[in-house]
């Protein structure tokens, strides 16, 4: 493959490290290069993924570091990893996508917090660029550092920006957002063990959790001001799919004809007239929004679905590096939904 782009995938084994391999296999510019895997090193691809045993990098091993030169990195690591991989892998001149949350938010305060370690790269935070293209494309273009979003935080970002980027008065948002239980990562917990999650739902991090200061954070890079997110997260029986719901109160405007006009020329949002199903996007980088005004109660509700594994955290990260090195942003992204 000439002149293609060299990839290093980091966390190669996880729900976001495959989910990336299923794009990057059939990306047009890209070769991946090398895989990185503690757990699995020394294991070839189609001994760990068999469903990946007939492409190009079946006879690939997963190694504990890179095994030749690439030009980009995907980190797919727990959060606490990627803070400390983040410096070395820039300081030898790598681009680097990383997909947790190590560099999202702006103020190092919050991470001993909402995150449990204290944040001392300082001058790496303010490197970073927060990947949400609809927002900060013209920023993600050249970008040496690329914070990837949060599932949580995608979905119902994009569901209150066109309020934003108005500039329509927006004192606070109350949200609740639904997801597969593929966004707890692939270890395994209690809770999400088959026979305790099928047939269950159940809401968790109710009193505090890490998504919120991130939706926060760039809500206030967006308005210079502060809006305060009401944020409750719910896991359902399914592998995969998330749904925001917004509730907002805002100035009088045609909540259609705004959501309409802002995201007119952007690929992966679409504006519905109906409420989205999860089933519509699965397995795609889609974002599917419903905007409603409800008058008796004077409330705009958005509903914002996305797969939290494609639009929600690999398929995004893959848009990402399409930005970033001047690729069609849909390139190795073209996917109908896995429907039903």
């Amino acid at each position: 493959m000439e002149q293609a782009l060299r990839v290093a995938v980091f966390g190669a084994t996880g729900y976001t490290g495959i989910e990336l391999l299923r794009s990057l296999l059939f990306h047009p510019y890209v070769e991946i290069k090398s895989l990185i895997s503690q757990t699995y090193k020394g294991k070839k691809v189609r001994e760990v993924l068999p469903f990946l045993g007939d492409t190009y990098i079946s006879e690939l091993e997963f190694t504990d570091k890179p095994s030749e030169d690439y030009d980009l990195a995907f980190l797919c690591l727990p959060h606490e990893v990627s803070y400390e991989l983040v410096p070395e892998l820039l300081s030898q001149g790598k681009r680097v996508i990383d997909l947790s949350g190590a560099y999202r938010i702006r103020r190092r305060e919050v991470y001993k917090e909402f995150y449990g370690f204290e944040h001392e790269k300082e001058e790496i935070l303010k490197k970073a660029v927060y990947g949400l293209p609809e927002i900060f494309r013209e920023e993600i273009k050249g970008a040496e550092l690329i914070a990837n979003p949060g599932c949580y935080p995608t979905a119902t970002l994009l569901a209150i920006y066109p309020f934003l980027k108005e500039k329509l008065k927006v004192e606070n948002a109350i949200v609740h957002a639904l997801s597969g239980v593929s966004g707890a990562g692939r270890k395994t917990k209690q809770h999400f063990h088959f026979p305790e999650m099928t047939e269950n739902f159940f809401n968790y991090g109710v009193e505090k959790h890490r998504h919120t200061p991130e939706m926060e954070d760039v809500i206030r890079k967006i308005r210079g001001e502060d809006i305060k997110i009401r944020f409750t997260p719910t896991v359902v029986p399914a592998s995969r799919g998330m749904i925001s719901t917004v509730y907002l109160k805002t100035d009088k405007v045609n909540v259609r004809e705004l959501f309409e006009e802002t995201y007119r020329n952007e690929i992966f949002v679409r504006v519905l007239e109906n409420p989205p199903h999860t089933k519509w996007v699965l397995g795609t980088n889609y974002c599917l929004i419903y905007p409603h005004y409800d008058g008796r109660t004077d409330t705009y509700v958005i509903i914002s679905c996305i797969d939290n594994l494609g639009k929600g955290a690999s398929l995004q990260a893959v848009q990402n590096m399409n930005v970033m090195f001047g690729f069609e942003e849909d390139a190795g992204l073209f996917y109908t939904p896995l429907f039903p």
